[in-house]
């Protein structure tokens, strides 16, 4: 049996292709192994992400793929066609981590009513939560438009989430204003959202032609066009979460805000612009939040479930402003999934779409 695959060039992204891999048919497979189709996936510019920071971050040791070649990880919903498992038939739906593929064999460990894990050996070098999967069969928050809100989002609101309590930790550095970078970005709107709620100014930076549809999410007090961010006052405290990833971006804001600049926190590369070596800046040292750092933490001091129960209830108040902010265009197939990737690469997919995608035909 094989599985369809679609893997781009480590060195170059745009390079892309389809590749067969051999999997084990149903009746080969290991003990307590279950074979999953990858029914759909989301694809956003935080997929980008995991691939520029592919090695970095391990991204790549996630879903093998052939030599100088990496498959992207994407969040999704697969359905177990065959099962070695004893408490897991088929017919079961998960929601987790997918390679960009039509199948997948998960070594399913850690089985509960809820959820299992992979435990793969060529997977437990990354954040645990990379390894999990939720066993949503019959779940209505995972079905439907509902279920697709959760793959495009619940991932990148989690981030959100992360970033937000960080901020709060550490008083926000002094600072009542935020400024957010790439600010029609899924992330950044979790993150609008989150600092909104709780009082603090958050400023939208972005790119002429997103203006319209980041003003229109309702959750910035300002939005600035990036030629226009030296007009902002640079008299009082601020905090920049940067999820565009332009060095030429942060180097004129640190030097605008000068000592004003409290903190700086590098989220993602949406831009794709950073230079190696950006020498140092005036104001806070920039420096990377790494999320699966800050979930050990609060898994530490918050306990079993803690992290969950808060995300649940901060992604209730999100939820219902999807609706009205993002539009779900589906494609299936490899040529759409090939378009909406390289798309996607090039900054060409419209803020307010969210895509999801499968392989299959």
């Amino acid at each position: 049996m094989t599985s369809t695959d679609f893997v781009v060039a480590r060195n170059d992204l745009e390079q892309c292709k389809l590749i067969e891999t051999a999997i084990p048919d149903a009746a080969a497979l290991p003990a307590d192994a279950l074979l999953v189709k990858v029914e759909r996936f989301a694809f956003t510019a935080n997929n980008i992400t995991y691939a520029v920071m592919g090695d970095e971050l391990k991204y790549w040791q996630i879903f093998p793929a052939p030599q100088g070649f990496g498959n992207i990880p994407v969040w999704g919903f697969g359905e177990v066609i065959a099962s070695k498992h004893p408490n897991i038939p088929a017919g079961e739906r998960l929601f987790g981590y997918f390679p960009m593929a039509t199948h997948l064999v998960i070594e399913a460990t850690n089985v509960s009513k809820r959820g299992l894990r992979d435990g793969a050996s060529h997977r437990q070098g990354v954040a645990p939560v990379y390894n999990a999967y939720a066993r949503v069969t019959g779940d209505p928050a995972y079905a439907g438009r509902q279920g697709d809100y959760q793959a495009l989002l619940r991932p990148l609101f989690m981030l959100s989430f992360l970033v937000d309590d960080f901020l709060v930790e550490n008083d926000d550095f002094g600072a009542r204003t935020v400024l957010l970078s790439s600010a029609s970005s899924k992330t950044a709107f979790g993150l609008a959202h989150l600092l909104h709620t709780r009082g603090r100014k958050v400023i939208g930076l972005t790119s002429g032609g997103n203006t319209g549809f980041v003003t229109s999410l309702g959750c910035y007090d300002e939005v600035v066009t990036y030629d226009r961010v030296t007009s902002l006052p640079s008299n009082a405290p601020v905090a920049f979460v940067d999820m565009a990833g332009n060095s030429a971006l942060r180097a004129e804001l640190h030097r605008h805000f000068g000592d004003q600049m409290k903190c700086s926190v590098r989220v993602g590369l949406t831009h794709r612009a950073t230079d190696a070596d950006e020498g140092a800046l005036p104001g806070a040292k920039p420096r990377w939040f790494f999320a699966p750092d800050h979930i050990r933490k609060r898994a530490k001091d918050w306990g079993p479930g803690g992290i969950e129960q808060r995300l649940g209830t901060a992604w209730s108040g999100f939820a219902p402003l999807l609706e009205r902010s993002l539009s779900v265009v589906e494609g299936r197939g490899p040529e759409a999934v090939r378009r909406v990737y390289l798309d996607t690469l090039t900054g060409r997919i419209p803020p307010e779409q969210g895509h999801m995608l499968s392989l299959l035909g």
